[in-house]
């Protein structure tokens, strides 16, 4: 988590907490729109990733669901449209580093609309 974390502070350009908060968002949608055994494999070997998804829960939700509910709790975060979208292709090609191409493939796949962000 620590490296990405990093890769999203050296290349997004935002603080390490808002990008503690953006990787734990994403992933919580991840692994409530996705395939969950796919994604929950992803979480497994993302050391804390499941500690930040709870650091972003407790933050509370917005009513909303799917992609603009993401979009929604980003922008609380203190994202713009720009990092939004940075942030969550750092984060998904973090993920096909450890993951693989084809369980992240089928991970965006499975979720309408998350491939114009990718």
């Amino acid at each position: 988590m620590d490296e990405l974390l990093g890769r999203l502070v050296a290349n997004v350009g935002v603080d390490r907490g808002v990008a503690e908060k953006a990787v734990g968002i994403i992933l919580a949608f991840l692994l409530k729109e996705g395939p969950s055994d796919k994604v929950q494999s992803l979480i497994n070997q993302m050391p804390g990733a499941e500690a930040a998804m709870q650091a972003a829960a407790s933050e509370g939700g917005f009513g909303m669901g799917g992609i603009m509910g993401v979009g929604t709790k980003l922008m609380a975060a203190g994202l713009g449209m720009d990092q939004m979208q940075a942030v969550t292709r750092e984060i998904i090609a973090y993920s096909r580093e450890k993951a693989g191409e084809d369980a992240v493939g089928e991970i965006v796949g499975s979720i309408p609309g998350l491939g114009q962000f990718v």
